[in-house]
């Protein structure tokens, strides 16, 4: 089977389960997002998470479900075939940066995004995903997605700052607090 297709040569893409829409449509934006984030994600574990890196490879394969169903229309028979986001993706998360906040330092003040490599990839991630997330929502509100892929990714923001904090601490690396600057 050749990678290539010459089938999106005149700027359109097929969508899973039928139809054809632009490249730049905002459904196609939105899971170009999630693979951005899922590619970021890679990086950070090429960098070695240590002890994060199979919580980083499941968030792997939950991105590539949520890319999938945004590819997807709702309403195409292909829908009923996808894998759906489940509540126990989001509560697992929520587990993970509770078990995080048993060992760092509380917050005292918003912190740079960098440290150890590591980190500053999933800082990275972070970001990318509350763009993805940014992407998501109007796609949402017109009922076109449903509404446990942006939960997930409001998590999964939250997450990764947590894990990126973790990374620096277990690299012994400290959080560097922002210092605003002096009025006047």
């Amino acid at each position: 089977m050749k990678i290539y297709t010459k089938t999106g040569d005149d700027g359109d893409t097929a969508l899973f389960g039928g139809g054809r829409v632009h490249k730049d449509d905002s459904r196609v934006e939105a899971y170009g997002q999630i693979d951005e984030l899922n590619s970021v994600l890679g990086m950070a574990r090429a960098e070695g998470l240590g002890t994060l890196d199979p919580l980083a490879q499941t968030l792997q394969d939950q991105l590539f479900t949520i890319g999938s169903m945004l590819a997807t229309p709702l309403d195409s028979k292909a829908s009923a075939h996808i894998p759906q986001v489940q509540d126990a993706w989001v509560t697992a998360m929520e587990q993970a940066m509770d078990s995080y906040d048993l060992e760092l330092a509380p917050l005292t003040a918003f912190i740079l995004p960098g440290g150890s490599k590591a980190a500053s990839v999933l800082h990275l991630a972070r970001t990318v995903c509350r763009r993805a997330e940014r992407h998501v929502v109007p796609l949402h509100r017109a009922g076109l997605v449903d509404k446990h892929v942006e939960v997930y990714l409001n998590r999964l923001s939250d997450l990764l700052f947590s894990m990126a904090r973790y990374a620096n601490f277990k690299a012994g690396v400290k959080d560097v607090p922002w210092v605003a600057p002096k009025h006047g």
